[in-house]
């Protein structure tokens, strides 16, 4: 969310923002109704000052005529005053449903594109493998050595659905060990956070409400005690990032404490409305599927906030070196970085089946767009108030990551060479062979 303050002195900014990302929303509407909601208010404070005033005079009248005509004239102030608080209820409300969809304005040297075609290469790392024989995709690779059943999976979990076997698992939370090691030598606390989420963390992260159907919600949140039925609605995340965003909202933060530095491990939930005819097949886009994510809340400053996505960008590749997997970084144009962000990478790597890079990490610096959504503020050396910065990023995600590991490390006998910083998770094995 934007600062109505920025919106008010510079919506021709806003308004070329919403273009460069393709968010067809009408700032002068906004304007408008900010204007409406401002009179109104002001038309409620001049009645609670007239009451005020009455409620003095009434002791000093003079007889009892007096008095009662200026009980009555309240009463008529009293009347007003309740229709003009329902109509400002009513303007606050489509207020806030149109502020919590104006974007952040992209940084001045992000790409200006309308899609991902648009989106520029920052730099490569890696060997692309050539293979001396017939490579197989994961799904083969998986079925043959029985590490991975989609077929399975599908029937029992419907479509997208896949079970990962025996070594696929020890490689899956092996990542995780890994992941998590690193950034706790890096310094980030590490959490395991809620996965059910109220709807004001959605809305504070900013996942709602424009992305409201890519999450699941859950359609029998519980009773009572009473026996009574919840009424709140529940969601089910799809990724720890509005969970540890959440943690500090609400909060005045200690600028003493800045940065923090936060680091989630969590099961994901994605509905993938409209996109049941993209990678069908496989573990590229799934309804469930694990990540540890990393989230940083800075000082308002855009130099600070973007050295942290730096950094946060090679803590990503550092993971993708250790597994030494072919990848590139993307600087992601404005028509693809979402709403809330104001500078965003991806990180694509190799996978040979694809015959291309695919998306395993996203790095995104949302400058004060969450704090506010999540009234989430610090406090300065000189006592004032602010809305800190925040980024987040993948650290890595799975089973997604399994597709390049098993790809990029199969042989020619079908087997699959396991990279050696997750060796001690399999027990020492080396390679994964037919059982």
């Amino acid at each position: 969310m934007l600062d109505i303050k920025f919106i008010r002195k510079n919506a021709e900014t806003v308004k070329e923002a919403c273009l460069k990302k393709n968010i067809k929303l009408d700032i002068d509407k906004l304007l408008e109704l900010d204007e409406k909601k401002i009179k109104v208010q002001q038309e409620l404070e001049a009645i609670a000052a007239e009451k005020n005033k009455a409620s003095k005079a009434i002791p000093q009248a003079k007889d009892a005529a007096e008095r009662q005509g200026i009980i009555t004239a309240m009463q008529a102030l009293g009347k007003n005053e309740g229709d003009l608080s329902k109509k400002h209820r009513e303007l606050e409300l489509q207020f806030m449903e149109m502020m919590y969809l104006v974007p952040n304005i992209p940084s001045k040297d992000s790409p200006v594109g309308t899609s991902d075609q648009d989106n520029k290469e920052v730099s490569r790392w890696g060997v692309i493998p050539e293979f001396d024989f017939e490579p197989k995709d994961h799904i083969q690779l998986g079925k043959d050595l029985d590490i991975i059943d989609t077929e399975t999976g599908v029937n029992a979990s419907g479509f997208r659905g896949y079970y990962l076997k025996n070594e696929a698992v020890l490689l899956h939370y092996g990542i995780f060990w890994h992941a998590l090691n690193k950034m706790r030598q890096k310094g980030f606390d590490l959490f395991v956070p809620p996965t059910i989420v109220r709807e004001f963390v959605l809305l504070g992260s900013g996942h709602f409400p424009a992305g409201r159907d890519e999450v699941y919600v859950i359609g029998n949140p519980g009773k009572l005690e009473s026996g009574e039925a919840v009424k709140e609605p529940a969601y089910l995340a799809g990724t720890s990032e509005p969970s540890l965003l959440a943690y500090h909202s609400g909060e005045v933060i200690s600028e003493k404490n800045l940065p923090i530095k936060m680091c989630g491990i969590s099961q994901c939930y994605r509905s993938e409305v409209g996109s049941y005819g993209k990678d069908a097949k496989g573990l590229y886009r799934l309804h469930e599927f694990m990540k540890v994510e990393q989230v940083v809340i800075c000082k308002d400053d855009v130099e600070e906030s973007d050295k942290w996505l730096e950094v946060m960008r090679e803590i990503s590749q550092d993971i993708l070196r250790d597994l030494n997997l072919p990848h590139r970084v993307l600087s992601i144009c404005t028509g693809d970085m979402g709403a809330g962000k104001y500078k965003m990478y991806d990180l694509e790597t190799w996978m040979p089946s694809r015959q291309a890079y695919g998306e395993t990490h996203s790095d995104s610096n949302m400058t004060d767009w969450q704090a506010r959504r999540l009234n989430m503020r610090y406090k300065d050396k000189e006592g004032k108030m602010r809305f800190p910065y925040t980024l987040n990023n993948t650290v890595v995600a799975s089973p997604r990551i399994l597709i390049a590991i098993l790809e990029n490390y199969q042989q020619k006998d079908g087997s699959i060479a396991v990279p050696e910083v997750l060796q001690p998770y399999l027990g020492g094995q080396k390679t994964i062979t037919k059982k």
